[in-house]
């Protein structure tokens, strides 16, 4: 080995020892600066994937937050003990720097504290709204209401958050839900259905199977035995999660209430509602709101069963319009179900806001059924005595009395409200439930004033009209009519969902639906409510919509003057394309943002600057940056600084007038020589002149003709973006250069204001070969870059890549083909890295780009793929 050192070159036998040792020395920085190449890569791809969350046009869970934090963090990590192994000693204070801004990030990621411990269950009569964090909203306010002069309430107690805790942390029930929902991933543009439906029912099965902590259990049969004064007792468990029926976010109907529950069945019942947390049409919610699993803990309260003779629901202000003041009152005999759940008609009464109220009008609906207590426990449908069915469910008297207790709770707790009501045996009103109303933040007359503009001109042709405004707006879209629960995963986005009853579990495709006709239901149901927060269009009480309506049809519901049209009806309001819904203002996104915040921006901008120092880096991306920059100085200065020809760097000489530094980390040369220039006959690496070929093959034409928009857009990002400075740029960010075994090439370039990385093996063993492509940036505006990078994307899909998009950043895989193949396809990408130079500046002129498209095609099967 001595003499082959010696006979190359010709040096001492010290030398060639030495020159060796710094060659294995080389090598190992060799490893660990390719290490820190693909790190570098992944941790860049996580800070795109977090600015594609950040827009607000993907909707996504806490987990995925955690996930992408915790890539960022540990992609990092990674970076940062690369360069301490490629440079030992030298920059041991980054990982001191790297735990800081990891513990700023851990807050906005990890489940917030549960407030301090508290008893298990609390009386309903000592609660008030300051315990909303502790027994849930929907208790804090009705126990609150419930201490007012003259407002009779059921009598009954709340099982507490604390509680909840305590039967989540049992036996790892909580860390087992927490790996389920991760395994399954429903992050995306899309939710699949189908595995929320699998999700939903494994989660709430493996909650009602969990055994309950001793003391919780004893908690709540010593309630229960508090509310036993000898008689039969029966109670009502209603859900009272924390968040819910809040006025961002009501969860109306997401939640389970049992009704006629037996003591025998309370600890079961428990667990079925607090199960409810996870039923498919909550997770569907909460996931679309944006809300954190964890801040979600589920109280039940626990009420004197009131066996009703008339019930409804009652609106302090209307909930279709905030200039809408009058009250209304909706009716039903029996329990209040079937007006909440929108399974059938109710009667309504309207009222004015004086005092006392006057009435204005009402409408006595047919109602041919009603639901009742068992005589055991449980509720049954019953069918009204037809005398009955046409009559109201309420005395004018005692619906005034019901609309003066709207406007009472409405005065107390400062904003409109939405109760549930019940008349009990002796006809005293008993109040179930108070909640901020949801209403439309614009007024509806806008929308009439526009319709009534249309009206001028005939709008077309009427399908049906009538019912009632269960959520304004107007829409477009296709008929699609939902028999079963089953229709959930074959719903299309983008229809119009027709159904007979407007029942609370179709609420999951709100999200997807462009509207809802319903034959039944009312604007008083929990269906309504979910319609208005997501501000779907929805028309219920449409009499004959759901026999009549055929799918597939194209037609326009106008909610607002409760029509239905055939086709589409161009000139109404609102009937765009509806807008992607964002989760912008959720608290899932507020916890990426603040999580993003110390990921994503970039504070060290220049390499040569004094202070570009461990002790400046405030984010991951400052270190990212950091590290990258310091492991191209490490690399090109190792050779330079050991006096060592064999590891140093060399400038390629070519005719060219853009410069190429080549690194040779193994067998990359044909042989060695102590020139600072490497000619292109010398350069032994199969990938790097397959790529160089294609680079050289077809002159480029220069930059493509831009018309004035074009170049004011070029114009603009480049003094809008400190990415595309140059002075931003170190002198060896800007060296483009190639790194190179025989079979290997890495090469790191920038063509004018574009980025691309080329990572390649080549050799004879098929399985082994792969070449990986990224691409970036470019100057004009962010619209066109994108657009460039899909026609690119396109050409490389056409020969064989795997392609990942990311706004106008773009990663590009294929492997496994011999070596002719992969040679041809590096010559394609040599080729593209060249002739998409500032591309981007004609891509909004479609011809021009197809054009190109259709040029850039033709290039390339001509030279490289015959």
């Amino acid at each position: 080995m001595i003499n082959f050192f010696r006979r190359i070159f010709g040096r001492s036998t010290t030398n060639a020892v030495d020159e060796e040792r710094l060659r294995a020395e080389f090598q190992s920085r060799y490893h660990h600066f390719r290490q820190l190449l693909r790190h570098d890569r992944e941790a860049h791809e996580c800070m795109m994937d977090i600015e594609e969350a950040l827009r607000g046009e993907a909707l996504f869970d806490m987990p995925f937050v955690r996930q992408l934090a915790t890539r960022a963090t540990e992609s990092t990590s990674r970076i940062v003990a690369d360069l301490m192994s490629l440079a030992p000693g030298r920059y041991d204070n980054l990982q001191t720097r790297f735990q800081t801004i990891q513990a700023n990030i851990s807050p906005h990621i990890e489940p917030r504290q549960p407030p301090k411990t508290g008893p298990l269950t609390v009386n309903l009569a000592e609660i008030s709204r300051e315990l909303a964090d502790f027994v849930g909203p929907k208790m804090a306010y009705l126990g609150e209401a419930g201490a007012m002069p003259g407002i009779d309430i059921p009598q009954g107690f709340v099982i507490s958050a604390e509680s909840y805790r305590r039967f989540m942390s049992h036996r790892g029930l909580k860390q087992e839900i927490r790996q389920r929902i991760r395994t399954a991933n429903l992050n995306g543009a899309k939710e699949n259905e189908e595995v929320l439906f699998q999700l939903a029912s494994s989660l709430q099965q493996l909650i009602i199977e969990s055994p309950l902590p001793d003391d919780v259990a004893a908690a709540i049969m010593d309630g229960m035995d508090s509310l036993d004064d000898g008689q039969r007792l029966r109670v009502a468990m209603r859900s009272s999660g924390l968040g819910e029926d809040l006025a961002e976010a009501a969860f109306a109907g997401q939640y389970k209430t049992k009704l006629n529950v037996s003591r025998d069945e309370a600890l079961l019942v428990y667990k079925v509602v607090v199960a409810s947390k996870y039923g498919r049409q909550a997770m569907s919610y909460r996931w679309r709101k944006g809300i954190r699993d964890e801040d979600a803990a589920m109280c039940v309260g626990v009420m004197r069963m009131v066996d009703a003779t008339a019930g409804g629901v009652a609106y302090s202000s209307g909930a279709m319009d905030p200039l809408d003041l009058n009250v209304s009152v909706h009716s039903t005999w029996g329990l209040p179900k079937t007006v909440v759940d929108g399974s059938a008609d109710a009667d309504l009464f309207r009222f004015d806001r004086c005092n006392p109220p006057t009435m204005l009008d009402r409408t006595i609906a047919h109602k041919d059924t009603l639901f009742a207590c068992r005589p055991d426990e449980g509720t049954c449908s019953q069918e009204v005595e037809s005398s009955r069915c046409d009559k109201p469910s309420l005395t004018n008297s005692k619906a005034k009395a019901i609309a003066a207790l709207a406007l009472r709770l409405d005065e107390h707790f400062g904003s409109p409200q939405d109760i549930e009501w019940a008349l009990d045996a002796k006809g005293n009103i008993i109040l179930l439930q108070t909640r901020t109303l949801l209403r439309p933040l614009a007024p509806i007359q806008d929308l009439w004033q526009a319709a009534e503009q249309d009206d001028a001109a005939p709008l077309g042709h009427v399908l049906l009209s009538g019912g009632n405004t269960a959520s304004p707006g107007s829409t477009c879209g296709k008929v699609f009519r939902a028999r079963s629960q089953a229709d959930l995963l074959l719903f299309p986005e983008g229809d119009i969902l027709l159904i007979r009853q407007a029942l609370p579990s179709w609420a999951p495709l709100m999200h997807r639906a462009r509207g809802v006709i319903s034959e039944m239901g009312s604007a008083a149901g929990h269906l309504a409510n979910v319609a208005r927060e997501f501000d779907v269009p929805a028309l219920f009480g449409l009499k004959g919509a759901y026999g009549s309506l055929e799918p597939g049809a194209t037609i326009t519901l106008d909610a607002n003057t409760r029509k239905v049209y055939q086709g589409r009806i161009e000139g109404l309001h609102g009937c765009g394309p509806r807008s992607a819904e964002t989760i912008r203002n959720s608290p899932v996104h507020a916890s990426l943002r603040g999580a993003a915040r110390h990921i994503l921006p970039l504070h060290l901008l220049d390499p040569d600057s004094p202070e570009f120092r461990p002790r400046n880096c405030e984010s991951l991306h400052d270190l990212v940056r950091f590290c990258h920059e310091k492991s191209v100085r490490e690399m090109f200065s190792f050779g330079q600084d050991r006096q060592s020809p064999r590891t140093s760097a060399k400038q390629l000489y070519h005719d060219g007038a853009k410069q190429f530094w080549v690194l040779n980390l193994d067998d990359g040369y044909l042989k060695d020589e102590d020139e600072r220039f490497i000619r292109l006959e010398n350069i032994a690496s199969i990938p790097m002149l397959a790529l160089w070929e294609g680079i050289n093959a077809v002159p480029w034409e220069g930059p493509p003709p831009v018309n004035a928009r074009g170049l004011l857009s070029v114009m603009f990002e480049a003094t809008a973006n400190p990415a595309l400075e140059p002075a931003l740029a170190s002198h060896y960010a800007q060296r483009n250069y190639f790194m190179v075994t025989r079979n290997f090439v890495s090469l790191q370039s920038r063509f004018g204001f574009h980025f691309c990385g080329v990572e390649a093996l080549v050799g004879e063993q098929e399985s082994d070969n792969y070449a990986e492509f990224q691409f970036q940036g470019g100057a004009a505006g962010r619209r066109r870059r994108i657009l460039r990078t899909k026609l690119i994307a396109d050409l490389l899909q056409e020969r064989d890549f795997r392609v990942k998009l990311r706004g106008d950043a773009l990663s590009a895989r294929m492997e496994g083909f011999d070596r002719a193949s992969m040679v041809r396809r590096l010559r394609a990408l040599g080729y593209l890295i060249i002739h998409t130079r500032q591309l981007d500046m004609i891509m909004a002129d479609p011809a021009e780009a197809q054009r190109r498209r259709k040029m850039l095609s033709g290039q390339l099967d001509k030279f490289f793929l015959d």
